[in-house]
């Protein structure tokens, strides 16, 4: 089995369900795969061929569904690169992956316009060929209709998926057909998709829980596919009343803006089965707001890494009554979960331990970085860097990041602790915070604050709102107010560009 197949076996059993809705156009599975075959061969023509690396450089649309299964119909890779990213970002992508061709949409490629003529690669998007671009849909119109038999096996290369970079240059995480698959087969039996669920993906499909969950996921069992280029609250709204949706899978931020919707009780949202939600951490207090918006009985957290597929937890619906804010007890189907210590033994309940995964969905490495990938995979378990505890009930509770904890006069203090708290007060819609130096105790803490509204003096005012919640040590002493916190597509704040502002701005006192 391979991830072309998929599609290819949809075809074959139901050639007239709708696959793909976008905007007002629709397509069958068959129409779907007669394009992907004419795609391929156009693509094999150019010398695209097996194991040959092509980037899709695309929103959510229909164009990105019908390139992404062509490329693997040859037994080529995919590498979907984030349709945000600047040229220069895409440019490095390009070059680490060795990528032969490039596809783009019209959308976005002029974004890529300095690129395009500086490498022997080959250059299609979207609309006419023009500018040393060539045409997709002249590649699609002059392909061969007939079937093309996907050769790749199931530990074949399948996809390069390139990580947000938060702590530096993005890394390329390598899978093959068979972890894709095993998170597909997941998803569909823990969140119970079938063949007359409907899918939203408003999320981009160049991350791992959006593509491989529930892109692969619902075309492993032949659901209908709604896409949109782009999230906002209003898409959110109007495309799950439109089409009926059963099922979305959005990143926190998403669900915290669509829940604050001024028209948000004039939708019917009756039609959702289950709203999914992970890629960043939502505190108990705010998944109790989301909750009370969306239907707590519908709600399902998401816990898990891009290198593991993602695999990992889950909160179920059923459990958010008691567990809000908590990511599961149970590890999902094919993966395996423990709390372990610097030693790799598991901790006691009630401990701080990191992470550990382990299954068939786990990255084959990555890409061209055996050190980092031995780092992280260690006997077979994959090391997540996130710490958390166990409660009296076997519930896992994020505590933080490994890297973020700050270690102030040899004692930890972990930032998502406070964050979770000063979100809490009525005057601040954001915080976060990190390690400072500090001359005697190594460490200090340091807040930067989104304010909704004035509150003066910052520090001493925080301060205040702390003492009687955290211990004295917890609360950080530096405070600044800023405009809004850096983040990436996924909502994950960028706390290496907060350390990189500190320091510049220590730097510049300094001189």
């Amino acid at each position: 089995m391979n991830i072309s197949e998929l599609l290819a076996r949809n075809a074959r059993k139901f050639p007239e369900k709708t696959a793909v809705i976008e905007g007002e156009s629709s397509l069958s599975y068959a129409e779907v795969n007669c394009m992907v075959n004419r795609l391929a061969s156009s693509l094999a023509r150019l010398g695209v061929g097996r194991g040959d690396k092509v980037a899709l450089y695309m929103p959510n649309t229909k164009e990105f569904a019908v390139s992404y299964f062509a490329v693997l119909r040859l037994g080529a890779v995919v590498v979907p690169i984030n349709a945000r990213l600047t040229a220069a970002e895409v440019q490095y992508i390009l070059g680490h992956s060795e990528a032969k061709a490039l596809i783009a949409h019209d959308l976005v490629h002029q974004v890529l316009a300095p690129l395009v003529g500086g490498s022997d690669g080959i250059w299609v998007k979207t609309g006419k060929a023009e500018g040393g671009w060539l045409s997709l849909e002249e590649l699609i119109d002059s392909g061969d209709p007939e079937e093309i038999v996907c050769p790749a096996k199931e530990d074949d290369e399948a996809t390069i998926l390139y990580t947000s970079g938060t702590t530096g240059r993005p890394k390329g995480v390598l899978f093959t057909h068979r972890n894709v698959i095993t998170v597909a087969d997941m998803i569909v039996i823990e969140t119970k998709i079938d063949r007359q669920s409907r899918l939203l993906h408003l999320m981009p499909l160049s991350h791992s829980a959006p593509l491989h969950l529930f892109f692969i996921g619902g075309t492993y069992v032949g659901a209908t596919h709604v896409l949109a280029p782009a999230f906002s609250p209003d898409a959110l709204l109007e495309l799950v009343e439109r089409h009926k949706i059963t099922h979305f899978f959005g990143a926190p931020v998403a669900y915290l803006l669509t829940a604050k919707h001024p028209r948000f009780d004039e939708y019917d949202l009756s039609s959702v089965r289950c709203w999914m939600y992970g890629g960043a951490p939502l505190s108990r207090e705010e998944v109790k707001f989301v909750a009370s918006r969306f239907g707590a009985g519908r709600m399902m957290c998401l816990y898990g890494l891009t290198e593991a597929g993602p695999n990992g937890t889950y909160l179920s619906p059923e459990e958010h009554g008691e567990k809000a804010g908590s990511v599961g007890r149970d590890a999902a189907l094919h993966c395996e979960v423990a709390l372990v210590d610097e030693n790799g033994q598991e901790v006691a309940p009630g401990e701080v331990g990191e992470i550990v995964l382990r299954g068939e969905s786990i990255m084959k490495g990555y890409y061209k970085d055996e050190e980092k990938t031995n780092e992280v995979i260690k006997d077979g378990w994959l090391y997540t860097g996130d710490l958390a505890r166990r409660d009296e009930d076997g519930y896992i509770w994020i505590v933080d990041r490994k890297k973020d904890v700050i270690i102030s006069g040899g004692v930890n203090i972990y930032p998502k602790e406070v964050e979770d708290v000063l979100r809490t007060h009525p005057a601040i819609a954001d915080v976060a915070v990190i390690g400072v130096p500090h001359p005697e105790w190594g460490e200090t803490a340091k807040a930067f604050v989104v304010l909704s509204q004035p509150l003066e003096p910052l520090a001493e005012e925080c301060k205040r709102f702390l003492s009687d919640k955290l211990a004295d040590y917890k609360i950080p002493r530096l405070y600044e107010a800023i405009a809004e916190l850096p983040r990436n597509a996924t909502g994950k704040v960028l706390k290496q560009v907060l350390r990189m502002w500190e320091t510049t701005a220590q730097g510049a006192q300094g001189r």
